[in-house]
Parts: C-alpha cells; structure tokens; sequence
C-alpha cells in the first residue's frame, strides 16, 4: 500500500536533517577554531615580544612578566640558537623531565608551526626560537565534530529504527484490521444465508428464496472481488450513479433491522460518474453500515444524491449517536474503532478508494452528539 511506501521518504528526510545538522555544526566549529588559532598565534607572538623585551630590559618589567605569566594555555618550548632547550612552559610538569618526552616534544611542535625568533644580541645577531603547539582547548574543538557527528548518526539511526518500528506496528495492526474487515463483511451475506436455510426448512423452497440466497451467493463473490482489487489500480467506467445507489439500498434493506428506515432522494439525478462499481458500492456500504450501528440498528438513514456542473455529489445521514468534532479525522485512519470488532478499516478504505481510485473526496460534513451525523462524497461526474 502507498502509505507504508512513504517509509523511504521519510528515511531520505532523516538523512538529509542529519547532513543539515552536520553541515551547520562542522561550519560554525571550523570557522570557531580559525578565529581560536588567530587568537593563539597572536597571544604566543604576544608572548615572544615580551619575552623578547625582557631579555633587553626593554619596558615595564612587571608588565612584561604578567604577559608571560598569563600564557597558561599554550604548551610552549623555547630552545637556543643551537637547539638546546632552555625552558619550557604548559607542559606536563613529570614528562617534562624525561629528556626524550621534550625531544619528541619539540619534534612535533617543529612540525605544525613556523618557531618564532627572538633577537636577544642584535649586534652579533643572535636569536632564540620559541616552538609551540595549540593549546588543549583548541584540539578538543578539532575533534568535537566528530564527537558530534557520531552523535547525530546515533540520533538519526534511532529515529529511523523507532519510525520504521512504528511503521510496522502499523501495518501489522492494519492487517489485523484487514482481518476483521473481512470477517465483518462475510458476515452479512453468511447470516442472511442461515436464514434462508431456516426458511427452507420450515416452509420449503420457493423462488424468492432461491434468489435472495444467488444475490447472497453473488455477494460473497463480490467481496472476494473487491479485496482482491485492494492495491491495484481499478477500471473506471461511467456508469449511472442513481441505479448504483439504489442498488446498495435494495440489497442492505433486506439484511438489516426493519427499524431502520431508509429515505432516499435519487429521483431527479441520472449523473454519471467514472467509477468502478465494486469498489464503489463497498464505499456506500461502509458507511451505511457505520450508520447503522451508530443508531444501533434504530433510526433513519437518508441518502440524498445531488449535482453541479462537475461533481455528483452523495450525502449520507443517520439520526444516530454522533461523532465529536475532533474525530472527524480520525475515524479515516487504519485502525481507528470504538468496537470491539468491525470498524478497524472500514472507513480509511472508503477513504482511499473514494481519494486515490476515483479522485474524489470523502469527509464528515456534520455531526451533533446524540442527534447524527452526514458523511459527504464528491466524485467527478463522466464527460
């Protein structure tokens, strides 16, 4: 069915939330750790000057170690012109007296950047070289995207499996719904079929029980017909939507309570409308029914056919117990049922056969609790 299809929509937009996500966080997190490491190089440039400054006595010394001092950040090695290292800063206070830890050290340092000099002789042009790496916030930084992006892959991965769990819950309860759908249209045309063989038995055979029981026999054939059509595209006719109405009434009249009483106002329409009888026929049933037991098998139900220059239009009423206006909706969706059996699916195939076989439309027109409701379907008419 076309609505379980729309599962692989639904993982596309999983996906491409997930890549949006992603996108967005990798983005702002790089342009975050640019300016981060601009603002490194500047403040450890910063830091050379001073130290460069304070090696010539230039300037406020006081001023000169509180720059030094507030480098508490950036792992920093300062080495002479021969290499040799002359002290370090940041670092991890017990590795930094293993000699080899500080070789690999400032291997590394030598490696991500440039060393920046600092002239201590300007006449003999001497200089020492300050060697640093980033600082332990900005590497977190480098790495939090893919912390995060591991993280939405998790996140994405569990909506996917809890909506395509749902997803088969609700098939599976559509199939259960199925079962009983098709259990509760048997059952018409079977409890007609007893009475007529209890007919039969008390009074004998005659020739209007030997066609009620071939219009049973004929519906039950019907129903095989109509839910073997369930998931593939119909034939459509045009045919004349008075006769087809008419036809529903006669057959329900005479396999429901004599306490219903049935109105209908077909007399002055012959629309015709492109339909494929079967299916269209089980549309009015399904709600005739419904109607039915919302009256619990008392009351009126009215069918009033109408027209305009487009559509046959087909309203429905009863004088039944009503259904509140936020369900006006629901009671098309599978499995919705205020019964113990019956109704699971009923009305949501009404729905998708009215909607997606014949293009037209089906919905609650108006409904008052304690007094009835009116179901209203539109088709379009033929040629």
């Amino acid at each position: 069915m076309k609505a379980y299809q729309q599962k692989k929509y639904w993982k596309f937009f999983i996906l491409a939330f997930a890549m949006l996500i992603g996108g967005v966080s990798l983005l702002y997190t790089r342009n975050l750790v640019k300016n981060l490491s601009i603002q490194e190089d500047k403040k450890i440039k910063l830091w050379a000057d001073a130290t460069r400054q304070l090696i010539n006595s230039e300037g406020d010394i006081n001023f000169l170690l509180n720059i030094i001092e507030d480098n508490e950040t950036i792992p920093t090695i300062l080495v002479d012109d021969n290499g040799a290292i002359i002290t370090t800063r940041n670092l991890n206070p017990e590795s930094s007296k293993d000699s080899s830890y500080l070789k690999a050290k400032l291997a590394d340092m030598k490696q991500l950047h440039e060393p920046i000099q600092i002239c201590y002789d300007e006449e003999n042009k001497k200089y020492n070289y300050l060697y640093y790496e980033n600082s332990e916030l900005l590497n977190e930084l480098k790495t939090y995207p893919f912390i995060q992006l591991g993280l939405i892959a998790f996140f994405a991965l569990m909506s996917y499996l809890a909506i395509s769990s749902s997803r088969k819950a609700e098939q599976n309860q559509v199939w259960v719904g199925m079962s009983k759908e098709t259990a509760h249209q048997l059952g018409t045309p079977i409890s007609s079929l007893r009475e007529w063989l209890s007919m039969i038995k008390e009074n004998g055979l005659n020739e209007e029980v030997i066609a009620e029981i071939d219009n049973d026999i004929k519906r039950l054939e019907l129903i095989t017909e109509r839910f073997s059509k369930i998931g593939a595209e119909p034939t459509l006719k045009a045919e004349n939507l008075k006769a087809v109405i008419d036809e529903c009434v006669s057959y329900l009249k005479n396999r429901v309570s004599s306490k219903v009483h049935f109105e209908v106002n077909t007399t002055n329409v012959q629309t015709k409308a492109l339909m494929n009888v079967s299916l269209f026929e089980w549309v009015i049933e399904n709600i005739c029914k419904n109607a039915i037991d919302a009256m619990n098998g008392t009351g009126q139900l009215r069918i009033d056919l109408s027209e305009d220059h487009s559509y046959a239009y087909i309203e429905i009423s009863d004088t039944g117990k009503g259904i509140p206006r936020n369900k006006f909706k629901t009671i098309f969706k599978p499995g919705f049922t205020t019964k113990k059996r019956g109704w699971g699916l009923g009305l949501s195939l009404s729905k998708r056969i009215v909607k997606e076989y014949h293009k037209g439309d089906v919905f609650v027109k108006h409904s008052e609790i304690g007094k009835g409701s009116t179901f209203k379907i539109s088709l379009k008419k033929a040629g």
